[in-house]
């Protein structure tokens, strides 16, 4: 009989040896993040504005109110599983995100309840009175939109109604009572899954149902109408009669943040070169404004020799003072949109920065404006307006504030010739990050992104705020006293050569990349890295890079071609696996999705 021996054990390690080094490598992990959130103390404050804003986006990408409770939990308890850590940094730091996602969360889902009004359930013709609340001309296209407040119990507390410009008289204006005949219907939701949805839109404004007018808009009580409306409508008519098409509707824009004068060729022009953010009043257009007043302010008040060499604090806060009220008085004028309350708000934080002689333009005045925007509409996160102009500016906020920006684009003692190639690269560097930053966000709305934007962009920035913006200007300075005809030809040869710019990069063969959409996880990791870039100052940061490379590869492996079946609301993505997806597992139990009828 053979026997055999038992296996030995005398090689292998020792159980609680084993558990030693494991509690030890555990050990020295938490110690390495605990010391590089050290390192980075001063940029934790921006990553509670970033999980309040996760946890709205959070809302929006959830589809039922059992998915948003659960989100709650679940933010609940990392929280309190946060707290139960030892006093650390890593634990508060875990808490206090957790707490501000539950907390955007929390508070986008209360305003979407808080302002539920009722909806159109089906289409119907009808015959109305009701109040005008706002009057949009839409030039381009030939129209007047018309937001009402129906009179009849009947229908939604607002409805938009669009019409010919040539069946609505001239004196309506808000507050004007009208009375018409109009087909309605409930406000149309995305055409295609991962596209723009008007719908939701639409409910956070208020708006039950939108239709066309049938025959003429009857006035039956002319309105006063608010001091900025007509301000801003006169403007328009003015700047518009003064250069006719696509000039005319591009220097409205800028003025009044008016987009409908722009026909739609120029303005596919526009988008196609990376141009379409000049149309939109934002930082670029409020700093060119409270630029020049502080600049004539300055100069005005040094004619004192007094205030010049005596008070120059108090000569510098004069001028941010008047820089300020420029400011706040054009985002009013302009609407008081996003991006250019965004803008304001970032410029006042600036300003009062400059009159305590400090330098305030940081990533943490940005964080504040955000905060600001998304505390009093929260719903604004999944525009892509705010999407772009808080790309952007992180994106060049993250880019000046680098080591390798400070090296070699900081200002320095040398030849005007250096200075000047200086200032070149670092137009160049900007463009390439500020693209580089939105064409995510470009494909994701849009489905296509322009590729030749930083050189657009180098000849049309400068080009838009030191000649076309102080031309328009002074020739409607010069208006007011009769002698604005010189100043507006070369306004109108500055405006041509910005869309002959448009135009020529937009024709460029390999101008425009398309995608059919962006899986929602792709998306999210664009955003996710982006902000693990801009939002770190060590080496750690360019980790974020991981993330955005797998976002890339998924979008590319996920290239659909998707088309719409207008009848039943069903779109056919041929792919690697044709399949048919419903439009309405897209939107989801949000509050908008639902077809109620009002009461």
């Amino acid at each position: 009989m053979q026997w055999t021996s038992a296996p030995t054990i005398a090689g292998a390690p020792h159980p609680q040896r084993a558990r030693g080094f494991g509690q030890a490598r555990l050990s020295a992990i938490l110690e390495g993040i605990e010391a590089f959130l050290e390192r980075e103390r001063a940029q934790l404050p921006l990553w509670l504005v970033a999980g309040f804003g996760a946890g709205i986006a959070g809302w929006f990408t959830l589809g039922s109110p059992a998915a948003w409770a659960a989100f709650l939990c679940l933010c609940a308890a990392l929280a309190v599983v946060g707290l139960l850590f030892p006093p650390t940094r890593t634990g508060r730091a875990v808490s206090w995100f957790a707490a501000a996602a539950a907390l955007g969360c929390a508070l986008v889902w209360g305003r979407a309840e808080w302002i539920a009004a009722p909806k159109l359930s089906r289409p119907v013709v009808t015959e109305m009175t009701g109040r005008v609340v706002a009057v949009e001309q839409l030039v381009a296209k030939g129209d007047v939109r018309l937001l009402l407040v129906p009179d009849s119990k009947n229908l939604p507390p607002k409805v938009r109604v669009s019409a010919k410009v040539d069946g609505v008289s001239k004196d309506v204006n808000r507050g004007s009572l009208v009375r018409l005949r109009a087909r309605l219907a409930p406000p149309p939701s995305m055409a295609l899954p991962g596209s723009y949805d008007f719908s939701r839109d639409a409910w956070f404004k208020g708006i039950g149902g939108v239709g066309r007018v049938l025959g003429p808009v009857v006035l039956v009580k002319k309105g006063e109408g608010a001091f900025l409306d007509r301000t801003r409508e006169r403007l328009g008519t003015h700047i518009r009669e003064r250069l006719p098409g696509a000039k005319g509707g591009i220097a409205a824009a800028l003025v009044t943040g008016d987009q409908n004068g722009v026909p739609e060729d120029d303005a596919e022009a526009m988008r196609r070169s990376g141009l379409t953010h000049l149309l939109s009043v934002s930082g670029l257009h409020i700093a060119a404004v409270i630029g020049a007043v502080m600049f004539l302010t300055l100069r005005l008040l040094a004619l004192s020799e007094t205030l010049a060499l005596r008070f120059n604090l108090v000569l510098v806060s004069a001028a941010a003072a008047a820089g300020a009220v420029a400011g706040i008085f054009y985002t009013l004028l302009t609407g008081a949109q996003v991006p250019t309350v965004r803008s304001c708000v970032a410029a006042l934080l600036v300003l009062a920065g400059i009159a305590l002689g400090r330098d305030a333009l940081s990533m943490r005045l940005l964080a504040v404006g955000a905060l600001v925007v998304l505390l009093f509409r929260p719903e604004a996160i999944a525009g892509a307006s705010f999407q772009f102009s808080f790309a952007a500016v992180a994106a060049i906020i993250a880019l000046h504030s680098s080591a390798w920006a400070r090296r070699h684009l900081q200002a320095r003692e040398e030849p005007w010739w250096a200075r000047g190639l200086r200032w070149f690269g670092g137009m160049i560097a900007t463009g390439l990050a500020v693209e580089a930053a939105l064409i995510p966000f470009a494909l994701f709305h849009f489905h296509k992104a322009g590729l030749y934007g930083v050189g657009a962009n180098i000849l049309a920035i400068p080009l838009t705020t030191f000649v076309i913006m102080p031309l328009e200007a002074a020739a409607l300075l010069a208006d007011a006293i009769g002698l604005g005809a010189p100043l507006w030809a070369p306004t109108s040869w500055a405006l041509g050569l910005l869309l002959g710019i448009a135009h020529a990069v937009a024709g460029t063969t390999g101008a425009v990349a398309t995608v059919a959409s962006i899986p929602t996880w792709c998306f999210a990791l664009f955003a996710a890295g982006g902000l693990w870039i801009c939002l770190w100052v060590s080496p750690i940061r360019w980790l974020g890079l991981a993330p955005v490379a797998f976002a890339a590869i998924g979008t590319l492996l996920k290239a659909d071609r998707k088309f719409l079946e207008q009848t039943g609301g069903l779109a056919i993505t041929l792919g690697s696996t044709p399949h048919v997806a419903s439009v309405a597992a897209q939107v989801g139990d949000h509050p908008w999705a639902a077809t109620t009828s009002p009461q």
